[in-house]
């Protein structure tokens, strides 16, 4: 039998051919799969551009380096994506950076995952002695910090509310047991930054804060070099890098191309008891009350933290329906490009690649296509429900759940659903109430 390699040009045309539907079919068959290279009939390495990326609602060919892929289901493209990423173990590191993120809704932030890059960075510098990032939990870490890049997770007991002395104590006992080079925490509002200063006189270290940058320096004490913003933001100071560093967002780089070990790490001490004094001398902390979260309007969220946003496209021609709906579902406001080109939104209320990246649990879209760039923007939420008319379109084949009909009509039913169940709650409690007083009366005559 002839040692000579054959050609067959239908297949390769076929294999080229990424729109063809026997595509895939073709490229198993070369046994090329979704290989980068591979060797061609004439000896030479032959590369496939086509292999890096995602295939796009339009058929083009899209590199998304967060590793979740649009035009699919969340859940899927997010499995698909993490088995895909290499896994890195470190079984025995040379020291700790550990990270107190803020899990705002109990989720991994835009910031957190920043300062999750930043430890990275901090553990990785040196390949002969490699550091481990160890995320420090109140309470069940979430699934995804695999993904962010953590080696180490210290779940600590949940604690509820404003309480920082509790969690100085529980973080107390992390410093004291693994002793981590480096102490990381957001610079920002939801916690990090009052928890971080409290750490800063608990410990009596000279801490950083409003990091953004990292600079390896040989001759600093832990051989950095950080940049900070100081007078009010409108300068920057350049100094060794403390052990305790308050970071902003995009300090770094988040992680994307690998998937870490994330091991279950315990405090061979246990923790301390609930009863355990929160100062030191024996001194509670009479002076805090938690007097529970305060209700906010939703319109005066920033897109970027919020839970729940109901976004308008170009489908949208009852506008204050629209906004009732907001209005009654507590939802914060969001729209298309267009919507905003057309003047019914304001800029700052424009989701996509062009606008604001959203990580919202709950995103509905009412009357929006799907353009590429507006679903780059959504792609970290966890949720997705279109409210279309056209069954076929990007959105709907992206969604989780959609409902094809008329967006006026559908808010509109939606509304009145909402206001009927809220209705039968008040009854429900009023009449709880007044049979409750109408017993007290009769237990007083």
């Amino acid at each position: 039998m002839s040692e000579i390699l054959r050609r067959d040009p239908r297949k390769e045309w076929i294999a080229r051919n990424r729109l063809h539907p026997k595509h895939l079919e073709v490229l198993a068959e070369l046994g090329r799969g979704a290989a980068s290279e591979w060797m061609g009939p004439q000896g030479l390495v032959r590369k496939n551009p086509h292999a890096v990326g995602f295939m796009g609602p339009h058929g083009i060919r899209r590199i998304d380096r967060s590793g979740v892929q649009q035009g699919q289901g969340a859940g899927g493209a997010r499995a698909s994506a993490a088995v895909s990423k290499p896994r890195v173990e470190i079984d025995e590191p040379a020291f700790l950076v550990t990270v107190v993120p803020d899990m705002g809704g109990g989720r991994l932030s835009g910031h957190d995952r920043d300062l999750l890059g930043l430890a990275r960075q901090l553990a990785d510098a040196d390949p002969d002695a490699r550091g481990a990032v160890a995320v420090v939990t109140f309470g069940a870490a979430p699934e995804d910090v695999d993904e962010a890049g953590a080696d180490r997770v210290i779940a600590l007991e949940a604690v509820e509310g404003f309480a920082p002395e509790r969690r100085l104590v529980l973080l107390e006992a992390v410093e004291r047991e693994f002793a981590p080079r480096h102490w990381l925490l957001p610079d920002s509002g939801l916690g990090g930054g009052d928890l971080g200063r409290r750490m800063a006189a608990r410990l009596g270290e000279r801490p950083v804060t409003g990091l953004w940058q990292v600079i390896e320096d040989p001759e600093a004490p832990l051989g950095w070099q950080c940049t900070a913003r100081g007078a009010a933001g409108s300068k920057d100071i350049l100094r060794p890098m403390p052990r305790l560093v308050m970071a902003l967002a995009e300090c770094a780089e988040p992680i994307s191309e690998t998937r870490h070990a994330a091991t279950p790490l315990m405090l061979e001490a246990g923790l301390p008891e609930v009863s355990e004094p929160a100062l030191p001398g024996g001194v509670d902390a009479p002076w805090i009350e938690d007097l529970g979260q305060v209700p906010v309007d939703p319109a005066g969220v920033a897109l970027s933290e919020a839970e729940f946003i109901l976004s308008a496209g170009n489908g949208v021609r009852d506008w204050d329906g629209f906004h009732e709906a907001a209005k009654v579902l507590g939802a914060t406001e969001g729209a298309s490009r267009v919507a905003v080109d057309d003047g019914y939104m304001p800029r700052d209320r424009q989701v996509g690649a062009t606008g604001t990246w959203v990580t919202a649990r709950v995103y509905v879209a009412v009357g929006i296509s799907g353009a590429i760039q507006h679903l780059q923007g959504i792609q970290p939420c966890e949720k997705v429900i279109s409210i279309n008319m056209d069954a076929g379109c990007d959105m709907v084949k992206r969604a989780d759940l959609a409902v094809i009909g008329d967006a006026a009509a559908v808010l509109s039913a939606l509304v009145a659903r909402v206001q009927s169940a809220r209705g039968q709650e008040g009854a429900t409690e009023s009449s709880d109430a007044s049979a409750t007083t109408d017993k007290e009366a009769r237990n007083a005559a």
